[in-house]
């Protein structure tokens, strides 16, 4: 396939995503990520931890330190906005056409390689121009230096950018992890990997983390100032750091040739999946061919009793006239609201766990029973591990009905508000239920109240993901990070209770309220505006 056809698929793609009201909340977010990288200087905030020091922000630190952040954070995020492009190829049809074409699945998976790295290099690009702005706002140093600045994105951004576009497109081609299953894995995955990374001897350079900390290491120590350790991430420092001029990386041509390989790895191992992919075509597919099939014997049916429907018995050819039509008494009584709440609440929770494996309910009958039989000092780690086990299912709320395209029908719903409280209630009994063991034991210390709190806040902003988003991916995306920190006894974002010193069980509850509140409110302007 020549380079123009594979630049073609990928600048096609990578305009399609860009005409989305998406995009322009992932740019919104790299310019986020970019304020970040540089807070005030007088903030106790740093992105990169060298002890009681920093370097001065001038072109050289500033595009360093941001480019190493694009390097963490767009990789583990970045994931989830890109690898929805073959699903959607699937969705849509497209894909269909395309597996009809002299296309080969190699180059459509290379380009649709190339179409992820142009977004995630558009959000780094965007993080390049945010660091400029952030240098001139702080001050420190006005000169602006492009070579200094960039080039620390085109050695330490870009070669991890395009292993997370690569992995996106590995992601989309395994039947396995094409699902939320995978959204999960990939968290850890990629949390693995960037802390992996950060060490020296990280295959392929890793980050580049090494690199920088051995340069201004050297740099300081030229000037009397030790170094014992640096470390990428954003921390709060007790005493604020003391500013010393730093002059930038000075790039080992051994380094720049590991980083070209990582791109001409990535770029490889994007077509490998043409080996088990189909393009859509369900005689290679076997999930697609499965799908196709079981649709078409739907079809089949519905036509054979459609037409055995239509078929005139003997009695109706011989019969000489048509029957006029029946009439029906006119309907007196008034339509009177009945009291289903429960059976509503029934329906939904049968509806958020349809499909959900034994192995699930057995891993979660071994949670509650490690819960209740567990020593009450690991009554927090028990109720930790019990409180990620449904993220997939907590993920459904809000979503589900778009994303199996029933939303239209349940339009006609007279109280959508009362349905979604219920799907609330019914992830709130299953939540309640998968942490019954833990909770038991905290009931027992006087401790309920903040397993009450967390068990009504997860459903509630899985809800409000779900419903202002309309996609499941998005809880998938901030859940884990969040329940991270809570596992790393970051006690400030305990939403379970789990641990000393967190949130008060009223504040985690006015959040869920609040959550609560702004799904139903979203569900009614929508519902009101049919």
């Amino acid at each position: 396939m020549t380079p123009r056809v594979l630049g073609a698929i990928a600048v096609a793609d990578f305009r399609e995503r860009v005409r989305r009201p998406a995009y322009a909340v992932v740019l919104l977010a790299a310019v986020g990520l970019g304020y970040l990288a540089a807070p005030a200087v007088d903030a106790h905030w740093t992105i990169v931890n060298t002890g009681a020091y920093r370097g001065e922000y001038n072109s050289a630190y500033i595009g360093t330190v941001t480019a190493l952040a694009g390097a963490l954070w767009l990789s583990a995020g970045g994931f989830y906005i890109v690898r929805t492009a073959i699903a959607r190829d699937e969705r849509s049809g497209v894909g269909q056409l395309l597996a009809a074409t002299p296309v080969r699945t190699s180059g459509y998976l290379v380009g649709k390689y190339l179409s992820n790295l142009m977004v995630l290099g558009s959000m780094a690009a965007a993080l390049a121009g945010t660091a400029v702005v952030m240098q001139l706002a702080r001050g420190e140093s006005r000169a602006i230096d492009p070579v200094a600045l960039l080039v620390p994105f085109a050695v330490f951004t870009l070669p991890v950018l395009a292993l997370t576009a690569t992995a996106a497109v590995l992601f989309e081609t395994i039947p396995v992890l094409r699902t939320g299953f995978g959204n999960v894995i990939w968290f850890f995955v990629s949390m693995t990997t960037m802390i992996a990374g950060q060490s020296a001897g990280a295959p392929l350079g890793g980050l580049g983390v090494h690199v920088f900390a051995a340069s201004i290491r050297d740099e300081f120590a030229a000037r009397g100032i030790a170094l014992t350790e640096t470390s990428l991430g954003l921390m709060y420092l007790d005493v604020r750091p003391r500013v010393i001029e730093w002059s930038g990386v000075d790039l080992a041509a051994g380094f720049v040739g590991e980083r070209l390989i990582v791109l001409l790895v990535a770029t490889v191992a994007a077509a490998v999946p043409a080996i088990w992919f189909g393009r859509f075509d369900p005689a290679r597919c076997a999930v697609a061919g499965v799908a196709v099939r079981e649709a078409e014997r739907g079809v089949a049916d519905v036509a054979g009793v459609a037409v055995r429907e239509a078929e005139p018995s003997a009695a109706a050819v011989h019969q000489p006239t048509a029957q006029p039509p029946m009439a029906y008494p006119r309907i007196q009584t008034m339509p009177r609201r009945g009291a289903a709440f429960g059976r509503l609440l029934v329906s939904e929770l049968r509806i958020l766990t349809q499909g959900v494996s034994w192995w699930w309910w057995l891993g979660a009958a071994a949670l509650v029973v490690a819960g209740a039989a567990a020593p009450v000092r690991a009554t927090g780690l028990l109720l930790i591990a019990a409180w990620i086990w449904p993220v997939l299912i907590w993920s459904r709320l809000g979503a589900q009905a778009r994303e199996h395209g029933v939303d239209a029908l349940l339009g006609a719903c007279p109280s959508p508000m009362r349905r979604t409280f219920a799907q609330w209630l019914a992830a709130f009994v299953l939540t309640a239920s998968v942490g019954a063991g833990p909770g038991l034991r905290m009931a027992l210390d006087g401790d309920l109240a903040g397993w009450l709190a967390g068990a009504a806040f997860i459903p509630a902003l899985a809800l409000a993901l779900g419903v202002l988003s309309r996609t499941h991916r998005l809880f998938q995306a901030l859940y884990p990070p969040l329940w991270y920190a809570v596992l790393n006894d970051v006690a400030g974002l305990d939403y379970m209770g789990a641990l000393a010193g967190g949130p008060s069980p009223a504040l985690v509850a006015a959040a869920a309220t609040l959550l609560l509140a702004a799904a139903l409110a979203t569900v009614a302007a929508r519902h009101a505006r049919r």
